[in-house]
């Protein structure tokens, strides 16, 4: 699965402003060839819990990697996998404590098992404490002969591709046999990626799975998944460069070797001109509509670089992938684009110009947001549908906000207004609000059982409430000249235990305790074993999490 996630969505008859998105940018953008950028101290706790994640060097991810893929066969028998079943090792993250939480995927007699992934949590002495699994039903189906063809699956999947409003539709690739696990018992199917447009010309990858012995639609996600970051929002910064011969390059060497490229209104998949400058001084701080303003592309390179430091100096994570390997960004998408997205099949974020061409997506709350997709998609890997789909918005959206308090930059002081800056609305509004989501006319203020029907940008706003609420508290407030005023669904006064305790329960989460099906009611209980891990089942911080859970209509 190659999941591409859209700044926002809109649909065929409206325009439903979705995803994360706020301010960043630079006016006049000085770069260091070192890449050596001054950064805020983090807004995390300087005493390391005993469950905190520990920053892994490249070489000792790998070395744990190794051990764990030697070990699949002895793992998936100790915890019960049966005979056709085995264990794909997909990433490892080590506690402060010596607790090791291996992610693995699976397979069934060689099929690969969508909704078959798993974590398993291992003591220092290698005890196996627990098991985290996307599925609790037994992986097993009759026989792995299709009774449907492979041209039945790609003609239906091309069908609902265009249901949904698509352009220039065409099958990626022929559909490949799988297992369907991720709701339901358990079934042969076929995976179809349908490629092409979205209706307003974001880059398509549909998956549709399709029932290999009846031919019935099983599910359907769109990978591509949106969000944001500009330059002329943030005044001068110091960002990363590097010198190639006389000419200074948007190659951050320091962090991973993230590049920034120009696609000049193109729509391809290429990676577009990568960034160039004779002096090493960046844009000019002033919005233009030129296809090759250094502004955005000051912005998106910014943001991708303070959302890294932040990754490690806060959550000790390595990049995205947490092995030191950067994504890249794209600026200058499309001609008058108003969306950003970020594309596993590329591992990049690809930026819009907006209206006119002169209100580019590249906020530093946008990029936050768009760069934890790719954080998501390489961790929980959290299905981009139903209520798994809105926690996967919610993530962007909260580490897309820590981003930007991390950052603490006076032209973009740290809220927990969603796409402020970049104006989608042409009114000056925010695209989301997470002390109270329901202002924005579209999101939940609480989970409801219909919550899962709804585009994934708005059943987030359970997420981002409980997100904004174990950090402040609720009622009136005014935080870094913004006032709030956050309710709650049962009338409780809950008081929040501050922002970074609240990101590292959500990082850790995300990380240890998520997959790919986690519901509300699973976030819930991922959290709580989160708070446990870090401070205590009997720590004030959880029971913070229970009570901001129950504030949102969230309970066991």
């Amino acid at each position: 699965m190659t999941p591409r996630r859209p700044l926002y969505a809109r649909h065929k008859r409206t325009t439903l402003a979705i995803a994360t998105a706020v301010a960043a940018g630079a006016l006049l953008t000085t770069g260091l060839t070192s890449g050596a950028t001054a950064q805020p101290a983090p807004v995390a706790d300087k005493a390391k819990p005993a469950g905190a994640p520990v920053l892994l060097t490249p070489a000792a991810r790998t070395a744990l990697i190794k051990e764990a893929d030697a070990a699949t066969a002895e793992t998936a028998d100790e915890i019960g996998l049966g005979a056709k079943e085995e264990l794909v090792v997909r990433d490892v993250l080590k506690d402060a404590d010596g607790t090791v939480h291996t992610r693995y995927e699976r397979t069934y007699g060689g099929l690969p098992v969508l909704g078959g992934d798993l974590v398993v949590h291992e003591s220092k002495a290698g005890d196996i404490k627990s098991v985290s699994k996307a599925t609790t039903a037994s992986v097993k189906v009759a026989d792995l002969t299709a009774d449907v063809t492979k041209a039945t699956a790609e003609k239906q999947a091309l069908k609902a591709a265009k249901a949904e409003g698509s352009t220039k539709t065409a099958a990626d690739k022929a559909p490949r046999k799988v297992v369907w696990a991720a709701s339901g018992k358990p079934a042969l199917a076929y995976e179809t990626v349908v490629g092409g447009f979205q209706h307003d010309g974001t880059p398509q990858e549909l998956h549709v799975v399709t029932d290999a012995e009846t031919g019935k639609k099983l599910y359907e996600w769109e990978a591509v998944q949106t969000g944001s970051g500009n330059s002329q929002y943030n005044g001068q910064v110091t960002i990363g460069t590097s010198l190639s011969g006389s000419t200074y390059q948007l190659n951050d060497a320091s962090r991973g070797a993230h590049k920034t490229y120009n696609k000049a209104r193109a729509t391809s998949s290429s990676a577009g001109t990568l960034f160039t400058d004779a002096d090493d001084v960046w844009g000019t701080g002033t919005a233009t509509s030129s296809s090759t303003d250094q502004n955005a592309a000051v912005d998106a390179h910014y943001g991708a670089q303070v959302t890294w430091d932040f990754y490690k100096n806060v959550l000790g994570r390595n990049g995205i992938r947490n092995n030191g390997v950067a994504a890249y960004s794209r600026v200058h998408y499309g001609n008058a684009y108003v969306n950003a997205f970020w594309s596993d099949s590329c591992f990049c974020m690809t930026y819009g110009d907006g209206a006119g061409n002169t209100k580019p997506l590249t906020s530093l709350d946008v990029a936050g947001h768009e760069m934890t997709h790719g954080l998501t998609s390489n961790t929980a890997g959290l299905n981009y549908s139903g209520e798994s789909g809105g926690l996967n918005e919610a993530t962007s959206d909260i580490l897309g906000t820590a981003v930007e308090f991390y950052a603490a930059n006076a032209k973009d002081p740290g809220d927990y207004l969603i796409g402020e800056k970049v104006d989608i609305r042409g009114n000056g509004t925010p695209l989301r609000y997470m002390d109270q989501p329901s202002k924005d006319g579209s999101s939940a203020n609480y989970w409801s059982s219909s919550l899962g029907s709804l585009d994934v940008h708005y059943s987030s706003g359970p997420a981002n409430h409980f997100f904004y609420l174990l950090s402040e508290g609720s009622g009136a407030k005014t935080i870094n000249g913004v006032s709030y005023n956050s309710p709650t669904s049962n009338g409780a006064t809950i008081t929040g235990i501050g922002r970074a305790k609240a990101v590292q329960i959500w990082y850790k989460a995300l990380t240890t305790y998520m997959t790919s099906t986690t519901n509300y009611k699973g976030a819930r209980t991922a959290t709580l074993n989160a708070a446990s891990s870090l401070y205590g089942a009997s720590s004030a911080e959880y029971a913070a999490v229970n009570a901001a859970w129950a504030a949102v209509n969230v309970t066991a």
